[in-house]
């Protein structure tokens, strides 16, 4: 699977998972749209674990840093 094919996955997955928690958000009490939502977060999770373990994290978190920030910027120079 390509980069790209693997992105799409990933985001198909999360706005699935999106989908129903906003639906849950009405539905509190639907046990089938809770089993729909863990089967889409788990999905999201396993994808977002294998593209970032292929091609690097997707968001930042705590293994990034913001050390970049602090290097002068290339107007900063003189």
């Amino acid at each position: 699977m390509t980069r790209e094919q693997l992105l799409l996955r990933v985001s198909q997955a999360q706005f699935a998972m999106w989908e129903v928690r906003m639906y849950m958000d009405t539905h509190l009490d639907n046990a089938e749209a809770r089993k729909l939502y863990e089967k889409y977060f788990n999905q999201f999770k396993m994808l977002k674990k294998e593209f970032e373990e292929k091609y690097g994290p997707l968001t930042l978190g705590e293994n990034n840093s913001d050390e970049w920030l602090k290097d002068p910027w290339p107007w900063d120079a003189e």
